[in-house]
């Protein structure tokens, strides 16, 4: 079943085309990838799939979702909009403001544990930065790659399963990260937990104040 529902997210391993030349071998060799960077890559997104900060109805924060499926979350009474990006949707018969923190109406409890394993959280994940050159792309910019190919057996896990980009996807091929001299993984690929989405939460809305004041409840330490 898990195999399936992987497929229809894009998780075949195949490999794809490029986007051509600027991400080739070595661009980004002793480049060090800034949270600046990783939020750059996050929210130049198509205006539909710009992120959006997930409150329970408690006001903590629990996810982050695509402007979409926020909207829909909105437009169904299942949740409100806290704070808003600015831009407006003009639809046949109404103008919705889009979203950038939403609260569910109602509390949700939340298991800790490690969330599902899908395209979307792999990326989220690895910051949108491909794990062996550390370029920082919009998710349709990216793929994903198995660490050890499925040719040679490797399976589509957390631990297997990386973002990439293009260019590495073809160097790499099918071979393995021993067999090449010129690739290895910036970090070990593990399980997407409880702690590893809270960072990415406060990460990426750092820069953010509508953001912020829903993710720093701590008191700032003194100088």
């Amino acid at each position: 079943m898990q195999s399936g529902k992987m497929r229809k997210q894009g998780l075949s391993g195949k490999r794809h085309a490029g986007h051509g030349g600027g991400h080739g071998a070595g661009h980004a060799s002793g480049r060090v990838t800034t949270e600046r960077d990783v939020r750059v890559g996050v929210f130049r997104q198509p205006a539909m799939q710009t992120p959006v900060l997930v409150l329970n109805a408690s006001y903590e924060p629990i996810n982050i979702c695509g402007a979409r499926r926020a909207l829909v979350l909105v437009l169904k009474g299942v949740a409100r909009t806290e704070e808003e990006q600015g831009a407006v949707l003009h639809a046949a018969r109404m103008r919705v403001a889009m979203p950038s923190v939403i609260r569910l109406l109602e509390y949700r409890r939340i298991p800790h544990q490690t969330r599902a394993l899908s395209r979307k959280n792999i990326l989220l994940r690895d910051r949108n930065s491909c794990q062996y050159c550390s370029v920082i792309l919009t998710a349709g910019e990216l793929t994903l790659d198995h660490v050890i190919p499925r040719s040679r057996g490797g399976l589509s896990t957390w631990e297997n399963l990386v973002a990439c980009c293009h260019n590495c996807n073809r160097r790499k091929g099918n071979q393995m990260l021993h067999e090449l001299t010129d690739m290895k993984l910036q970090r070990e690929p593990r399980p997407f937990s409880l702690h590893t989405s809270r960072h990415i939460m406060r990460m990426i809305g750092s820069a953010d104040a509508a953001w912020r004041k829903y993710l720093y409840f701590e008191a700032e330490p003194a100088a």
